[in-house]
């Protein structure tokens, strides 16, 4: 029997979810169908029952569903406990099981595709909000030399901080206290991009950057990326390569094989010019 998974948001048109799970699982011999389903803003955890009581076996789950699906869940992960969110949710009999992949498939596309190293780095995450909480986990994995994350808001910045003291050291940061610090890899996690706009990073924080890496994807070169480029970083990457290995990860924790990424990223990549 072909097994059923799907993507849910709102709304959920662009989504690119279903070709990419159609490809992993064309290569990796899996019989699954994969839909996407526009969830109800004021009926999601009726929709993700009904589609688990129609015999679905996992969901994906993007904006503006990621806090909501954390509270439906009955067991939750480390990684979706400490993010407050979850992006991938398994059903087991009566049991809904939460995770989040948003860090990880970040850290792999960086340190696998990318070939940047994340141990002893000093590594600059700018913003502080749910794309952040999902990265630092990883990010502190990686054994970093420095993790600073930097916000306009820093009390906001502090209290991230604070709930993952256990796990290892965060920096706080405003973004005018950075024009004298460098570092080796920068992370653009705001949502300026998104508007066109350019996050208050200064350009001097970028020189002697290894990489500059944008969440956002399909957007060419942004505003952060071209700053990026002007500054003289040699690497410069978007969020794409992110988007398919967190694909990857929750194919893997459902169907126990994870598949390669490489075609899926070369087949999604727009170039940032």
């Amino acid at each position: 029997m072909t097994d059923r998974y799907a993507v849910i948001g709102n709304p959920i048109g662009h989504t690119k979810s279903p070709m990419i799970h159609g490809s992993f699982a064309q290569a990796t011999n899996q019989d699954i169908d994969y839909s996407a389903i526009e969830g109800p803003l004021d009926g999601f955890s009726g929709a993700v029952l009904a589609f688990r009581d129609a015999g679905g076996r996992g969901m994906n789950i993007t904006a503006p569903f990621k806090l909501q699906a954390f509270e439906l869940a009955t067991d939750r992960l480390e990684r979706a406990e400490l993010a407050g969110a979850t992006n991938a949710l398994k059903f087991e009999g009566d049991r809904i099981y939460a995770d989040n992949f948003d860090g990880v498939g970040l850290v792999n596309d960086i340190t696998r595709n990318l070939g940047v190293a994340m141990k002893g780095a000093r590594v600059l995450l700018l913003g502080a909000g749910g794309a952040a909480r999902g990265a630092l986990l990883p990010f502190l994995a990686q054994q970093p030399a420095e993790l600073v994350v930097a916000n306009r808001t820093l009390a906001t910045a502090k209290t991230l901080a604070d709930s993952f003291a256990s796990h290892g050291r965060v920096i706080v940061s405003g973004y005018e206290d950075l024009a004298r610090q460098r570092f080796d890899i920068v992370v653009n996690a705001t949502s300026a991009s998104l508007k066109a706009e350019l996050p208050p990073v200064p350009a001097e924080v970028l020189k002697g950057a290894k990489l500059a890496y944008e969440l956002v994807y399909g957007k060419g070169l942004t505003p952060f990326l071209r700053l990026a480029r002007n500054a003289g970083v040699p690497q410069l990457a978007d969020g794409v390569g992110m988007l398919v290995e967190q694909a990857a990860e929750a194919f893997a924790w459902w169907r126990g094989v994870r598949p390669d990424t490489r075609v899926v990223i070369e087949r999604m990549t727009i170039p940032l010019t």
